[in-house]
């Protein structure tokens, strides 16, 4: 039997989306507070004063000068991308070409692929990020080296081999039944072992064949619990591209939904110029998108109206899309989601935040019923974010004079150095 630990230290965690219940009534936070985890999952959270003697016999880690939080939750991020984040100067079409299939090319390799899933699943804990919707290259030696990094961490993750049958180069292409069975054998050899998931992941309308698509639609039938996850409606050259190529269809979600790859566990990344009506469909087949902020700013894609989808009953994570994407922070995404909704003249609150970098995720993955928040039964998967990372964030800290506002100096002014400790199933993954 695994041994009880205890964690004390401020603690805040979402428990509920502040567009339906108010500010208040969505989180929970207790200034001195106890987590106690036993055998990778939440035992109890409460005031510290009044769980100690309930637990006198747990190993206790005390932080001071700390907020303890759920870890946090990527929706969209590309791991083969690692090598070309920050790359410079071209905007999605152009970016594609010019850095990210040369870059793909070498996972071909698996030992080129293994200490690649290796650096980037230390990049993820060094940020808190513990669960994250991961899209591997063409090569199903890709996702073969993920899942087995991922599963010596014992992590909650969720990836797919990329299936693109053309406008592509020749040396990063698939067949419709090659990525058919590739797909399978992995589904068969990962999906559901440890915390592993598998998600069926066409790159996107442009790069798959009709033949291909619906293969993919067959996966999704064959294996309930599967995730498809895909992009959608980020740049408008793309939308232009995927009209010419589907002239049949009414639209970009159309190509999608015609194929049988929209509903529970299909996440959309991006979504920046998605009409009402593919909203509308989002929101009543219970699919996902993606908030991807730093990207759409670096790639020049436009901004998302987080109102629009939320409205139309969309559910949405906040995505990091690196190596588009400009930072695997989740802290950095959310300052970057601030300013992408002030340009339209909106403001994304605190504690609005925390929930699309947490619960907000794990609604979108189904998943909120073992991660998202720290409430007994979830999985113990949590970040310790340090109130003195730096000097200027334990400046700032030190003159607010509310949570909110502590809360927002770590979004605007934090990044990997604002983690101290980063905890999966219970156990330190990374400490700073």
């Amino acid at each position: 039997m695994s041994q009880r630990k205890a964690f004390r230290s401020a603690i805040l965690h979402s428990i509920a989306d502040p567009r339906e219940v108010g500010i208040e009534a969505s989180y929970e936070y207790f200034d001195d507070g106890l987590l106690v985890v036993e055998e990778g999952k939440v035992l109890e959270v409460g005031p510290a004063e009044q769980l100690l003697g309930r637990f006198p016999d747990a190993a206790l880690t005390e932080y001071t000068d700390t907020l303890i939080t759920s870890g946090f939750i990527d929706t969209h991020i590309h791991y083969p991308q690692v090598d070309i984040i920050g790359a410079y100067g071209e905007q999605l079409l152009q970016w594609l070409e010019t850095y990210t299939f040369p870059a793909e090319r070498k996972f071909e390799d698996p030992a080129h692929a293994s200490s690649r899933a290796q650096l980037f699943l230390s990049e993820l804990l060094r940020n808190g990020t513990t669960t994250a919707l991961v899209f591997g290259t063409v090569h199903k030696q890709s996702i073969d080296a993920f899942f087995t990094e991922a599963e010596k961490l014992n992590l909650r993750m969720i990836a797919g081999k990329v299936m693109m049958d053309r406008n592509a180069p020749e040396y990063l292409c698939d067949t419709p039944e090659t990525a058919y069975s590739d797909s399978k054998e992995l589904i068969e050899r990962w999906h559901g072992k440890g915390r592993l998931h598998y998600a069926v992941t066409p790159r996107f309308a442009p790069t798959s064949t009709p033949e291909q698509l619906a293969l993919a639609g067959k996966l999704l039938q064959e294996y309930p619990g599967l995730y498809m996850h895909t992009h959608i409606s980020e740049n408008k050259q793309e939308i232009e591209w995927v009209r010419e190529l589907f002239p049949e269809r009414k639209g970009y979600l159309d190509v999608y939904d015609h194929h049988g790859l929209i509903g529970e566990r299909s996440v959309f990344a991006h979504g920046v110029h998605l009409c009402d009506e593919e909203c509308r469909r989002l929101g009543e087949t219970g699919s996902a998108v993606s908030f991807c902020p730093t990207s759409n700013l670096f790639l020049g894609s436009g901004l998302l109206d987080l109102d629009k989808l939320e409205e139309h009953g969309v559910r949405v994570g906040l995505g990091t899309d690196v190596g588009a994407g400009t930072s695997f922070s989740q802290l950095q995404s959310l300052n970057e989601a601030y300013k992408v909704l002030q340009l339209q003249g909106k403001k994304l609150d605190p504690f609005k935040a925390l929930y699309l970098a947490t619960l907000g995720g794990a609604r979108s993955l189904y998943l909120d019923d073992r991660i998202g928040n720290l409430q007994p039964g979830k999985d113990a998967d949590f970040v310790v974010l340090d109130y003195n990372a730096t000097p200027l964030i334990g400046h700032r800290i030190g003159q607010a004079s509310s949570l909110m506002e502590k809360l927002f100096a770590l979004m605007i002014l934090g990044d990997d150095r604002a983690v101290k400790a980063t905890y999966a199933a219970g156990v330190c993954r990374h400490q700073k």
